[in-house]
């Protein structure tokens, strides 16, 4: 598989997996986080309006993978929030504890996808790019 493919695989999957977790937190509130059932009607709010953010960065993975090359500015941009996520995740282990063990397994997702987009976000650029040298021999012939 080329990079530009597992990018271009990589940025659908993670496009439909935040549309349907963040839809899941909005139908769900509170239900859709695990130990979460009955923390009351503030974090059910704040959680049903973050799965709607959540839904629409899902959507801005999927247009990105549908341009033609996939910008790579926008693979950076949308990873550096993913990467903002999982830092967001360490400040809570730091000051208030560890969370229960699938936000954990989150995290470690997190930190461990946002290197790997970072590495492959040029790589659909690249790989549409005309070689320098075919250029020149189709002018020359």
């Amino acid at each position: 598989m080329t990079k530009a493919r597992a990018l271009r695989g990589l940025a659908v999957a993670m496009g439909y997996a935040n549309v349907a977790i963040g839809l899941f937190h909005v139908l769900l509130g509170n239900a859709a986080i695990p130990g979460e059932g009955s923390a009351g009607a503030t974090i059910d709010s704040l959680g049903r309006f973050f799965g709607a953010i959540f839904s629409g960065y899902g959507l801005a993975w999927l247009w990105a993978a549908r341009q033609s090359p996939i910008p790579a500015a926008a693979v950076r941009w949308l990873t550096a929030v993913f990467l903002l996520g999982a830092v967001g995740r360490l400040l809570s282990l730091a000051t208030v504890g560890w969370p229960q063990a699938f936000q954990v397994v989150l995290g470690v997702v997190e930190l461990t996808l946002s290197p790997v987009f970072f590495w492959l976000a040029v790589a659909d650029e690249k790989a549409l790019e005309v070689p320098t040298g075919a250029e020149s021999v189709g002018r020359h012939a």
